[in-house]
């Protein structure tokens, strides 16, 4: 089926994904990120062990679909995971996923590859290169402080993303703290910071739709 729409990939591998002990654990992790993400499981894949692939058609969602798979792989201690964003057209709609073909799974794919080689964990590409260049920065900016969370502190940006009306009293019931440790988490990860890089990432992403 051709479709021709614009949409966003997100292709992506983990990091360390060997040196689990029992890899059932983050492969759970995973999927449940991915489900979370999209209840169309024709919309995502796992392949070749421990990459991945996923379609989210709202573009303006990617990059908060990204840190929600960062986060939760980043609950598991000792793993971290690439992303690579790709957004632009959908010439192809296969059965699944990585059968699916254009511009948005074509740069995302390339662009994982480049991430491998430069050893950074985040990166887009779309048909605007000022805009690739503006937001990669923010992006690498935005790793200093992503790629260093702990357990805890991806526990909690995961809670945040899941729950975005949730008070802070409410999300600490849920893990058994109290409402001062989690705005404690919450500053350490620089979680608002990051939401106002989503918010910009939104406005940018709006000029190419």
């Amino acid at each position: 089926m051709i479709s021709n729409t614009i949409t966003s990939v997100i292709t992506g591998d983990i990091i360390k994904s060997r040196t689990q002990v029992t890899p059932e654990t983050w492969i759970k992790v995973l999927k449940d990120s991915l489900s979370f993400l999209s209840t169309d499981k024709t919309s995502w894949e796992i392949y070749r062990g421990d990459s991945f692939q996923i379609e989210i058609k709202d573009v303006h969602s990617c990059f908060i679909a990204a840190l929600y798979i960062k986060a939760c792989i980043k609950s598991i201690h000792g793993l971290d995971v690439r992303l690579a964003i790709g957004i632009g057209n959908k010439t192809y709609e296969g059965e699944s996923v990585t059968e699916s073909n254009g511009e948005a799974f074509i740069y995302s794919g390339e662009t994982l590859e480049t991430l491998k080689k430069e050893k950074q964990n985040l990166r887009i590409k779309t048909n605007s290169p000022e805009i690739d260049e503006a937001l990669n920065l923010y992006f690498k900016l935005a790793l200093i402080s992503m790629d260093s969370w702990t357990v805890n502190l991806a526990e909690i940006v995961k809670l945040s993303i899941e729950k975005p009306d949730a008070l802070q009293s409410e999300l600490g019931q849920l893990i058994g703290i109290n409402q001062n440790a989690v705005s404690t988490r919450q500053k350490r990860a620089h979680l608002d910071e990051i939401m106002e890089l989503d918010f910009m990432y939104r406005q940018k992403i709006n000029t190419l739709t």
